[in-house]
């Protein structure tokens, strides 16, 4: 039997309804666990600029017993905020003026006992060729030997700009140093690859070929971050 118009209007507009609830339970059932993921994700991240993590570590557990946390401002005060440091969300702060940003700092003992800070890791944000690009540095507490670092990417090229999520690419800023006569100089990605390691300093990494723009990303990204970090650096060392 032929349905009206009007009957097919209401049907419609009645699975919408439906549907639309159901996708909002859903929504909401799955916030807490997709929360949860976010977290152990951004944890991931932060530990793995220091150290490795295997599948089967507790990485919650190695966070809480190695990890503290603060946030700071451009002048490298600490910062009162109700926010962690840990969900502080570095691809918004970008978006605003260096001078009103939070930037969150992680400190690692490697010790769970000890109470020196081994190494200051803090988050890296920045364009690469097609979108953004991010990270975590991790700097020893002379706050100028990188102890290690990790990329990401939001859309760079298959097995050209993306080769920065590799690891034996980043393991090539590991030892790298970053000051040079007490003035930051960073370290820079260089064009090209497979430069002999004689051929480069001390501020200087093997390339990725046909990745120009996306290493200068990095380099802009990387350099730019630690010279916002310097004034915090400056004052935990005493400057």
């Amino acid at each position: 039997m032929r349905q009206s118009n009007s009957y097919i209007v209401l049907f419609a507009l009645g699975m919408c309804v439906v549907v639309g609830g159901l996708l909002s339970l859903a929504a909401v059932g799955l916030k807490d666990a997709q929360k949860k993921a976010r977290d152990l994700d951004t944890k991931k991240q932060i530990l793995g600029a220091v150290r490795e993590l295997k599948d089967t570590d507790d990485v919650l557990k190695i966070y809480a017993e190695s990890i503290q946390s603060e946030v700071v401002d451009i002048e490298g005060n600490v910062v009162d905020t109700s926010i962690p440091a840990e969900e502080i969300d570095v691809s918004k702060e970008y978006k605003k003026d260096p001078a009103e940003r939070l930037f969150p700092v992680f400190k690692y003992k490697g010790s769970p006992s000890s109470e020196e800070i081994d190494a200051y890791i803090v988050p890296i944000y920045g364009s690469g060729l097609w979108d953004k690009i991010w990270g975590f540095v991790a700097l020893k507490n002379d706050f100028n030997t990188i102890e290690g670092i990790v990329f990401d990417h939001k859309g760079e090229t298959p097995g050209l700009g993306a080769r920065i999520t590799e690891k034996e690419v980043q393991q090539r800023y590991n030892g790298k140093h970053v000051m040079e006569n007490g003035q930051l100089v960073s370290v820079t990605m260089l064009k090209g690859e497979k430069h002999p390691l004689e051929s480069m300093n001390d501020h200087q990494v093997d390339g990725m070929s046909g990745a120009t723009l996306t290493a200068d990303g990095v380099n802009d990204m990387l350099k730019a971050y630690l010279g916002y970090y310097q004034a915090y650096f400056n004052k935990v060392k005493g400057m």
